[in-house]
């Protein structure tokens, strides 16, 4: 099942999703042309008078490393996505352009006036590498609104509620008194310590809350006390501290000390960037929030699998969910390139420039193209990704791998660069 294919007049006003078979049939009678690959939308050979728009809504699943997101219509799936993002990337990027500046610096000025008092950062800041998730969001929030009839947008505002982690007996909570109780401490836990028991890294078994320092010893119920077992190891721990419990094995107890003090750090890029995603949101449509607890709860009570475009589907009040799609397309931050105009060695000199020209022969890197050789070594069909070279002998990465030496005369665009990569 493929997801809908959206719809734009010949004024480029969007209009009702479609099934793909009606879009083929539209493509093949010519009342229709393929208007963009990514997300695939095709735009009519005429004018639509007053059509019946159906309100779609958008569902967002937050990530650290990847985001889900669905497009539905009441209760019907129809258009679904993964997006990953690159602030990994960013910030290694940021680090290693630090090192490199402060070892110029060291090298050329014998004495620099400090200059930290001068520096400012804004009410809200955050890094560079946090931000890039909210705008690449944003970018593809504001694209589907182009294409498609979104009147709402529901997120998962809250990932993890450290209120009911530091005290699940919390009163005055609805739904911690239902069948939402010990959710969001379990999905916590599940996340911090890998799905496996910490005492035996048992994985792919029914996996138990366990008390680091038991409770019959004075224990508490705060999130960093607890951690996960197998129904044996907590057995065979019972009510013993975990210093004696694990006597024999001096370095599985200093681990497990460790990590029961160490922050969950994709938790924290989350938490970090959830309010200015809401607050970014809420300037583009009315937008509703949900936690991460109910994102689970939900999907476990409809026996749905775990991906990030079923999350994102799940996000909020869901009563029944109609998957008429379960191909996500899958989203690739990859960014423009980079700003840097001399490359340099580690030690910081440069070695090579590189050219303010980035178009040749009508190319880019980044274009997604499509080449047809009849002739030479590399007869074939490939499609992907261009790495562009001013010579005019390209190279294409597809889904099997880079082919190497392709000339331009050859290669057909198929969607311009745009900073993503795709595929299904």
């Amino acid at each position: 099942m493929q997801n809908y294919v959206f719809v734009v007049d010949t004024n480029k006003q969007p209009l009702n999703p479609i099934p793909p078979a009606r879009a083929r049939e539209l493509l093949t009678k010519e009342k229709a042309a393929v208007f963009r690959m990514y997300p695939f939308t095709i735009i009519l050979k005429h004018t639509v008078l007053n059509p019946t728009l159906k309100p779609l809504t958008v569902k967002l699943d937050p990530g650290s490393k990847f985001s889900g997101i669905a497009v539905l219509d009441e209760e019907n799936v129809i258009w679904v996505a993964e997006l990953e993002h690159r602030g990994g990337q960013i910030k290694n990027a940021l680090e290693s352009r630090r090192s490199l500046r402060r070892s110029r610096r060291n090298r050329k000025t014998r004495y620099r006036q400090p200059r930290f008092n001068n520096r400012k950062r804004t009410e809200g800041w955050l890094a560079p590498s946090l931000m890039h998730r909210v705008f690449t969001i944003e970018t593809w929030v504001k694209r589907l609104c182009r294409y498609a009839p979104i009147v709402q947008i529901t997120m998962e505002l809250v990932k993890f509620d450290t209120q009911a982690m530091q005290n699940p007996e919390i009163d005055g909570v609805e739904y911690q008194q239902g069948e939402l109780a010990g959710y969001e401490v379990r999905e916590y836990l599940l996340e911090k310590w890998g799905r496996k028991c910490a005492y035996c890294d048992q994985e792919a078994v029914p996996l138990q809350i366990e008390h680091i320092h038991p409770r019959a010893k004075g224990g508490s119920n705060r999130v960093s006390n607890l951690t996960l077992s197998c129904q044996r190891c907590n057995t065979k721990k019972g009510t013993r501290s975990i210093d004696e419990f694990l006597q024999k094995n001096p370095s599985r107890l200093k681990k497990i000390q460790r990590q029961a003090k160490q922050p969950l750090r994709d938790a924290a890029v989350v938490n970090s960037t959830r309010w200015a995603l809401f607050q970014t949101l809420k300037n583009i449509l009315p937008t509703t929030t949900g936690t991460g607890g109910q994102t689970k709860y939900n999907r476990t009570r409809l026996e749905l699998p775990k991906h990030h475009w079923v999350d994102a589907a799940c996000v909020g009040n869901v009563e029944k969910l109609n998957l008429l799609t379960q191909q996500p397309l899958r989203i690739k931050c990859t960014g423009w390139g980079t700003r840097q105009m001399c490359g340099t060695d580690k030690y910081g000199f440069p070695i090579r420039h590189r050219e303010r020209k980035q178009v040749h022969f009508g190319f880019r890197t980044g274009d997604i193209v499509k080449a047809v050789v009849l002739s030479g070594k590399k007869v074939g069909q490939y499609v992907g990704r261009l790495l562009c070279r001013k010579i005019g002998s390209f190279d294409i990465v597809t889904h099997v791998g880079r082919v190497a030496g392709i000339s331009y005369r050859f290669c057909t665009p198929i969607h311009k660069q745009d900073g993503y990569s795709y595929k299904f």
